[in-house]
């Protein structure tokens, strides 16, 4: 079985296992939103895929402003 990483974090607040708390966005702006949500920078954005070396391949950014956010969102969702 294979689970998106909001999918396993969605099972694991159904049994009471502490995570980090995180959005699923579908727009650059909900993903700019959900930064807003969460507080004070830096931020970890990571796109959602069924692949292994998302990080070494750039689905991962550590951002450290709204507008790295908004970009690295255009990049993976259009």
């Amino acid at each position: 079985m294979k689970l998106h990483e909001y999918q396993a974090k969605q099972l694991f607040a159904r049994y009471g296992i502490p995570s980090p708390t995180g959005y699923t966005c579908n727009t650059p702006r909900e993903a700019e939103e959900s930064a807003s949500k969460i507080g004070a920078g830096p931020w970890v954005v990571k796109c959602q895929v069924h692949a292994g070396g998302r990080g070494k391949s750039g689905g991962v950014k550590v951002a450290k402003s709204k507008q790295e956010i908004r970009a690295f969102a255009e990049q993976w969702l259009g």
